[in-house]
């Protein structure tokens, strides 16, 4: 009797559990459909507490990872899903959508091949089997294209701007001078050339290679790790991710001001990809950096690089509008720009975070040669991708690359280089911007209402140089023209993505 009784509370509690879990998955389910997805991975992880023997638990986190770009987490949840249901679908479905967003098209193509032939009349899997397939053939074809590094001619070689006639029915801004006597860069050719972007204008060909071409010899001459002083009685503004949100990046101006030399500006990496007016961004902020070059700071992002680029929209969008040749100088521009600044000798700015081992100093990252694509270990990709995570320590990082750092590293870091402060940028926040780490490490995300569904304020950070405390301002989107973000990227991506 007394076994029955214990067998049957068992089972009862058993059930209870299951119940418990069915219900959070419903509720997660509902948040992942209204766009929460940090609420649905909250409420699916609650969910397999209750029933962490459920495959589609985790393959549903596995889908509101991959909306937070957090492919890392993703990949470890669709295989996961697999390994508790080998059968399951969808479970390779998530890992494979993972995959592919991570640039793993290689990777993504086997998980694919798997669930069409578990489901061959799925025409979404179809349509997402011919895409990776079709992105597989791609990448072999441009390797087996590529020219050994002896024979290499960079693209600015390539450019013959003096053959780039302007056009008599040319009726945009212009630069100042002659095709004979050469173009000069002015503050009314950029304000003018602003106004023309903001009606959906391009700008000459001519003038835009040049603002491109000019910017690569200008960020060249710096170091991969820029001091910037600030004077007591000055200011100083810094930015987050802009993502090709273009109308953003306006109203930050109008609230703020223009650059100018009394009002200097570090916009810390993550220009384009994802917003489909990156071309009007980065037009913008390399022409302000000619024309301010004390005054206009840029520092790399993680999507300042030829695979992000290739993913997530700006190469599209850079052959819309000019040439396959601009976006190879974008690619070799980009491999030109700091990856770090420090403000006053107290403020350590970076796009990611903080490293994988104890002990870096400033003097380790000023060695580093970033004249190339990010590498997936070292100094460089962890200052590009890295995140703070709550706890002390490390973990791997829920992207997938780069590392998770917890308050006793910013510490040990500060410490470490004399600093007061770690900025960094990288990851959408609601207000625009968290404070972490007792207040020694501070996220900016400028990019409102990300990718049009986010929901997010944008926010800069303004520093005095007297005593170097950062005041926030935060603000809502503002209109933009009606192209989707991600225009220009792969539709496959852009579906996945839910846009």
């Amino acid at each position: 009797m007394g076994a029955s009784t214990e067998n049957g509370g068992s089972s009862a509690s058993a059930n209870s559990k299951l119940a418990e879990a069915d219900q959070l998955k419903q509720e997660a389910n509902t948040a992942f459909k209204e766009k929460h997805w940090a609420k649905a991975v909250a409420g699916y992880t609650r969910a397999l507490e209750a029933n962490p023997d459920s495959a589609i638990l985790y393959a549903n986190r596995a889908a509101a990872h991959i909306r937070l770009e957090n492919f890392g987490s993703a990949i470890e949840d669709g295989t996961k899903a697999v390994e508790l249901d080998p059968n399951y679908i969808k479970g390779y479905f998530r890992r494979a959508d993972a995959n592919f967003a991570f640039g793993k098209a290689h990777l993504a193509l086997a998980d694919f091949r798997r669930a069409a032939k578990a489901s061959p009349r799925d025409p979404d899997l179809r349509k997402k089997l011919a895409a990776c397939e079709k992105e597989v053939k791609r990448l072999k074809f441009e390797e087996a294209l590529a020219a050994p590094e002896a024979e290499y001619v960079p693209a600015w070689q390539q450019v013959d701007l003096a053959s780039m006639t302007i056009e008599d029915n040319y009726k945009g801004p212009s630069m100042e001078g002659s095709a004979t006597d050469g173009y000069t860069l002015t503050l009314e050719f950029i304000m003018a050339m602003i106004e023309s972007f903001r009606k959906q204008q391009k700008i000459h060909r001519r003038f835009a290679f040049q603002i491109v071409m000019e910017a690569q010899s200008a960020l060249q001459a710096l170091p991969t790790l820029v001091d910037i002083p600030i004077e007591d009685d000055a200011h100083f503004t810094v930015c987050g991710d802009i993502h090709g949100q273009f109308y953003d990046l306006l109203n930050i101006f109008e609230m703020n001001g223009f650059p100018s030399e009394s009002n200097p500006y570090l916009f810390n990496g993550d220009f384009v990809d994802r917003g489909s007016f990156s071309v009007e961004v980065i037009l913008t902020l390399f022409a302000f950096k000619l024309l301010y070059p004390d005054s206009l700071h840029l520092a790399r992002g993680n999507h300042e690089s030829k695979s992000m680029n290739l993913i997530y929209g700006f190469d599209g969008e850079v052959k819309a509008k000019y040439t396959d040749t601009m976006v190879d100088l974008f690619r070799e521009t980009f491999c030109w720009l700091p990856l770090a600044h420090v403000l006053n000798k107290r403020v350590f700015v970076v796009h990611g975070g903080l490293f994988a081992r104890d002990g870096v100093k400033l003097e380790d990252l000023r060695k580093v040669d970033r004249f190339r694509e990010p590498p997936e270990e070292g100094l460089m990709c962890e200052a590009l991708w890295s995140d703070p995570q709550p706890s002390d320590g490390r973990a791997p990082s829920k992207r997938g690359i780069g590392v998770a750092f917890g308050p006793d590293v910013t510490r040990d870091f500060l410490t470490t280089n004399s600093l007061d402060l770690v900025v960094r940028s990288h990851e959408v926040k609601d207000e625009g911007y968290a404070i972490d780490h007792n207040g020694y490490c501070i996220t900016v995300f400028s990019a409102p209402n990300y990718v049009d569904q986010m929901g997010n304020k944008g926010a800069f950070i303004r520093f005095t140089g007297k005593d170097m405390t950062p005041q926030f301002t935060t603000y809502d989107a503002v209109p933009h023209p009606e192209i989707r973000p991600m225009a220009y990227a792969n539709p496959f991506l852009g579906s996945m993505l839910g846009m």
